[in-house]
């Protein structure tokens, strides 16, 4: 065989896993099922007949992210505000699926939907104007647009997919790519004065099985204020009701006595088959449909910078990456990335991986590695800390600090579909994917990572 005619080979192979990983994915996603049109001429050389073709598009929601728009929250306001965010996502995904149905009128689930956030966000901007200068400029964010999604995809040869359009719920078939056709990622080069060494926290795959769908960081004190399920490894304590001082008081999975939690949402198998959680909170409750899969390995790395020395960072600390929004609210907070073990060099940040077979799907979840020096926290979880720029040094006013790796494997079965756990409306999208870290390392053995990353060293 050719080198051409092996690649031809290759192409056709990673086109057909593609199609047949959509098909499943769509049909127990998809809450109604697919319109099938058949490809490929048969042995005769003859198309198959197509059967009765749904719209090539579906319709979701999109609404102003106001938990990202959040400047100040006062303590005494933080339940009230935490309740607010999770019931304006409960009402998103109601009109999600009132909108989505079939006849639905959507300008009157619009209007309603108007209707029911401005009347909760008026409560929570009260409640901070209890407190502080009440923030007027949240009341103009209740409105939102129904968005219509295309889900047909065309092969790059012209021939149309076997799955070629999928009802609303996803994964659509532009939602996998090949891994092999991934742009290779950039990294900036090592420098002198800089942090080369890394510190890893053994904490297992969550073997004790520890899921919730709980945000303790963003909506605290609010059961499934996720309306997703979490992994989570490290801290055994770690839900909604959890504080600094339960946190610091609690168990761990980690073998070196790092206290920390490390949570992301679930990775479910899409076969077609009934999950445990099919009728519950996080799960088929919030249009989580499968089985969760169970990560092969999950590493959790400190790494340093490229351009210096990196200081502690304080306990209790706590950090965001990616945006499980950023389908409707734009990639700007965006950070997913997602690979295969052996293909790493390459990066997909909106699709998920076809890996070449044997060959383990990987999440890579890397955090903001400079810390503005004062805060453990913000009021939209983000502004006290950033990424580092191109070249890895910090933004003015901000500190490098261990830079947090997390690191994801599963084991997928060949031919099988897979998708994130997500809230109803942002329709399992690769780009949506996230994690969440509360660094509750005892100081010494902060201290003793950070001697680590500086010293070149790994530990």
């Amino acid at each position: 065989m050719t080198p051409t005619t092996q690649q031809g080979h290759h192409k056709r192979r990673s086109q057909i896993r593609i199609r047949a990983l959509v098909a499943a994915g769509a049909l127990l996603l998809g809450g109604g099922g697919t319109a099938v049109i058949a490809s490929h001429a048969s042995a005769g050389g003859e198309r198959s007949a197509a059967r009765p073709a749904a719209a090539a598009t579906a319709t979701t929601i999109a609404c102003p992210d106001v938990g990202d728009r959040l400047s100040e929250v006062p303590d005494p306001a933080r339940v009230k505000v935490s309740e607010g965010l999770a019931e304006l996502d409960a009402q998103v995904a109601r009109a999600y699926g009132q909108a989505a149905a079939p006849g639905g009128d959507r300008s009157a689930v619009l209007d309603e939907l108007k209707r029911q956030r401005s009347g909760t966000i008026g409560r929570m901007a009260d409640a901070i104007g209890e407190q502080a200068a009440r923030p007027a400029a949240l009341t103009g964010l209740s409105g939102c647009t129904a968005r219509q999604v295309g889900t047909e995809s065309k092969e790059s040869d012209g021939r149309t997919n076997v799955l070629s359009r999928a009802m609303p719920g996803g994964p659509a078939p532009a939602d996998f790519a090949d891994i092999r056709t991934a742009p290779a990622k950039a990294r900036p080069a090592n420098r002198a004065g800089g942090s080369a060494g890394t510190f890893t926290s053994s904490c297992g795959r969550n073997e004790n099985g520890h899921f919730n769908s709980d945000n303790v960081i963003v909506t605290p004190g609010v059961s499934n204020g996720a309306h997703h399920t979490h992994d989570y490894v490290g801290n055994l304590s770690t839900n909604a009701f959890s504080s600094d001082r339960s946190l610091a008081a609690a168990g761990t999975t980690c073998t070196n006595g790092d206290l920390s939690t490390h949570y992301w949402p679930v990775l479910r198998l899409l076969d077609g088959k009934a999950a445990p959680d099919a009728n519950a909170p996080g799960g088929g409750h919030d249009g989580n449909m499968g089985k969760i899969l169970r990560p092969a390995s999950a590493t959790i790395q400190f790494r340093g910078s490229p351009v210096s020395k990196v200081s502690a960072m304080p306990r209790f600390l706590r950090v965001i990456t990616g945006d499980a929004k950023a389908f409707t609210s734009g990639p700007g907070n965006a950070n997913a990335s997602w690979s295969c073990v052996g293909f790493e060099d390459r990066q997909l940040t909106d699709k998920y991986p076809v890996c070449p077979d044997g060959a383990d799907v990987v999440r890579t979840l890397a955090f903001q590695s400079c810390w503005d020096g004062r805060s453990t926290d913000s009021a939209n979880h983000r502004t006290h800390m950033a990424f580092a720029r191109k070249d890895g040094s910090c933004p003015r006013g901000f500190r490098a600090v261990p830079q947090l790796v997390q690191r994801i494997t599963y084991d997928v079965p060949a031919g099988t579909a897979f998708a994130v756990d997500s809230f109803p409306e942002q329709l399992h999208k690769p780009v949506t994917d996230h994690g969440d870290f509360i660094n509750v390392m005892p100081d010494a053995l902060m201290a003793k990572a950070v001697a680590c990353v500086n010293g070149g060293r790994r530990c």
